[in-house]
């Protein structure tokens, strides 16, 4: 599976409503952190069909970026049943991220 681009419209559906477990990385196309970790999360999301990795451009929706608190980026938010239960800011190695994964 492919990482997921949310907007604004499709946050709800695709995070808050999902049964799976979600990945959400709040990024920005200026943010060389982010830019580092996009092929390691797209390298996830290949791997685990079991979790749903999407991304967040926090320029486009500030709004949802403020709502989790998101300060700092590159910033990963960890959900489950529509709930933020982890999250993980700064540039993160594949292994780090497994290890927040179930």
């Amino acid at each position: 599976m492919s990482v997921v681009e949310l907007t604004k419209e499709t946050f709800e559906a695709e995070v808050l409503r999902e049964k799976k477990f979600v990945v959400v990385d709040f990024w920005a196309t200026w943010c060389t952190p982010c830019r580092m970790l996009a092929p390691i999360l797209e390298e996830v999301a290949e791997e685990r069909a079991d979790i749903k990795v999407c991304k967040l451009n926090i320029d486009e929706t500030p709004d949802i970026a403020e709502r989790y608190g998101i300060m700092s980026i590159p910033a990963l938010l960890f959900f489950k049943d529509g709930n933020a239960v982890d999250e993980s800011i700064g540039l993160i190695s594949k292994e780090r991220l497994l290890s927040f994964l179930p």
